[in-house]
């Protein structure tokens, strides 16, 4: 679905681009100065002019994207925070203009927006499904007969091999982008007064099952402290730090404490994680005999 900005807004980005194409361009040797000023120095002023120069390269860069339907204003504004990433990644010591530098982090920038917004249901994750998300209409287009309607698979193999991805992804893709995301609210029909999440199943618990599931936790905890209390002490020590804490000890740290090898914590441990289980299955097997009451 396509995005409009109200008249206010359009006219407020035509004056931003007008004064951004205004600003003069930079020579090699001072852009270099700039960067470097901002780099060592961290001075703000030549951070700004730096920005402003280039900003015209965001202003082109969105022009590319408009076609997929976003405001004008959103992809220049992302565009905006990749400039300002790469005037703060750039190295000016390296023999590369900072406008070849900055293209890649705009265009990146702007990408990742439109896969945000293109829909509900996230569009792509990968760098294979980016690249096949903004190359899919371009390299269609070149093998378009004129027929409305999906590829043919021979197309669809044709892509996955130009883009090094699974046919399968293309045919995903194909079909992502060619559908359109639909409100829940919307009525089935027109003439219909139920809307399509009338019938969505409800996924959450019943009250009934809420109840349950807080008396089994509460008779699992009961079982288990009482299984615990049939350990010995230095059992119970054992379990309580390695199992029971978010940074459980170390064998080696237990040793220490308990004045014995980190061997010998190891084998209490497993005996008393088997001793923990079989009380634990008596229990399962005899809920009446340890009947938690509510």
């Amino acid at each position: 679905m396509a995005h409009i900005d109200d008249p206010e807004t359009q006219r407020a980005n035509l004056s931003f681009i007008k004064a951004s194409m205004r600003e003069p361009l930079l020579s090699r040797d001072h852009e270099f100065e700039l960067a470097r000023a901002w780099r060592e120095s961290g001075d703000e002023k030549a951070l700004h002019e730096l920005v402003r120069s280039y900003t015209r390269l965001v202003i082109s860069t969105a022009a590319k994207f408009r076609n997929y339907g976003l405001p004008m204003g959103d992809l220049v504004q992302e565009g905006n925070v990749g400039l300002m990433q790469a005037a703060a990644r750039f190295e000016p010591d390296r023999d590369v203009r900072f406008s070849t530098y900055a293209a890649w982090w705009i265009r990146s920038a702007m990408q990742d927006y439109i896969l945000r917004n293109w829909s509900i249901v996230r569009t792509g994750t990968t760098a294979a499904q980016k690249a096949l998300f903004f190359n899919l209409r371009r390299l269609r287009a070149k093998i378009d007969d004129g027929v409305s309607g999906r590829l043919t698979h021979d197309g669809r193999a044709w892509i996955a091999t130009e883009l090094g991805v699974d046919i399968g992804e293309v045919e995903s893709m194909e079909q992502r982008m060619s559908g359109h995301d639909q409100s829940l609210n919307a009525p089935i029909t027109e003439a219909s007064d139920d809307d399509w999440q009338d019938f969505l199943a409800d996924q959450r618990p019943t009250p009934e099952d809420t109840v349950i599931g807080s008396r089994d936790g509460a008779t699992r905890s009961q079982w288990l402290a009482e299984a615990l209390g049939e350990l010995s002490a230095r059992e119970q020590t054992i379990i309580r730090q390695r199992r029971l804490k978010e940074d459980g000890a170390t064998l080696e740290d237990l040793g220490r404490q308990l004045g014995v090898s980190k061997e010998r914590v190891r084998q209490l441990e497993h005996r008393a994680l088997t001793k923990l289980r079989n009380s634990m299955v008596r229990r399962v097997q005899r809920p009446d005999e340890y009947f938690v009451e509510s």
